[in-house]
């Protein structure tokens, strides 16, 4: 009975993974079609490659994506490792309840809705303030609004089940409660925050709902001019960007991943050898 459940479940999973790569796999394959049909095979070829390379609009509106997306990730990297320390550290304080729904409301909102919402605020600063202009400024604003949920939730779970008593103890020996948390407790979250990070660069990267009510004349994100070219016909050379990113992001993963198990190995390490030391 437990072996029928085992290769039940890895069959499960081994169709999962399948259904997930299969696809990506398969674009990277067409990518290196000579033909401009999907469903016709020429040959193998790199020329959409060559093509890409000499297409100003998908470079330039990949390029708007790319800064979009770091700016993004580190505005919300920030704001949310504040938001978590808050919701962590202090049980008690005004305006818990409104921080913690402004928090969680972004992971349950309707994109269109928050792209609606994001809009007409804009144009109401502006009527008002005479800023900001829709463009790059607005597209970032509005990723970060939704990407520092993401980051919260992350960086939060993980303070949680951060062991106080080591910050308390570098306290002990006469360190600041601000050096105590950088030295001791930021490396312990750091997982989590580049974890964060990395969430949030692919979220703003792969936006496009939100982007298309905010964005203004001029600056259209990646996402929003392979939708346009989808619509009007399969275009060659979004096969060949988007496995260019896609190679991309895979190789970024693997590093940040290779970087997370190293650190994790040194700490427990070194917590052995502090153990033995006592």
């Amino acid at each position: 009975m437990e072996r029928r459940s085992s290769a039940f479940l890895q069959t499960v999973l081994y169709t999962g993974i399948g259904l997930l790569y299969l696809p990506i796999l398969v674009l990277i394959a067409y990518s290196f079609n000579s033909s401009p049909l999907v469903n016709v095979w020429g040959s193998f070829s790199t020329v959409w490659y060559t093509a890409l390379l000499h297409n100003r609009q998908l470079l330039e509106s990949a390029l708007l994506s790319l800064e979009v997306a770091v700016a993004a990730s580190t505005g919300a990297v920030i704001l949310g490792t504040l938001a978590s320390i808050a919701l962590v550290r202090f049980n008690r304080f005004r305006g818990r309840l409104l921080l913690t729904g402004m928090v969680n409301a972004p992971l349950v909102m309707p994109e269109i809705i928050t792209g609606i919402t994001q809009l007409l605020l804009f144009v109401s600063m502006v009527q008002l303030i005479g800023w900001p202009h829709r463009g790059f400024t607005t597209i970032v604003i509005s990723h970060v609004t939704f990407c520092t949920a993401y980051v919260t939730v992350t960086v939060q779970s993980r303070l949680a089940a951060a062991d106080r008593s080591l910050e308390e103890a570098a306290m002990d020996l006469g360190a600041s409660p601000a050096r105590a948390f950088w030295d001791v407790t930021l490396p312990i979250i750091m997982p989590a925050i580049v974890s964060s990070w990395l969430l949030s660069f692919t979220l703003s990267l792969d936006d496009l709902v939100i982007s298309s009510f905010v964005a203004g004349p001029g600056a259209s994100t990646l996402p929003m001019i392979i939708y346009s070219k989808v619509k009007l016909g399969v275009s060659p050379e979004v096969n060949a960007l988007a496995s260019l990113i896609v190679c991309a992001v895979g190789a970024c993963v693997l590093v940040a991943g290779y970087l997370m198990v190293r650190g994790d190995r040194r700490r427990a390490l070194e917590t052995q050898l502090a153990a033995k030391h006592a």
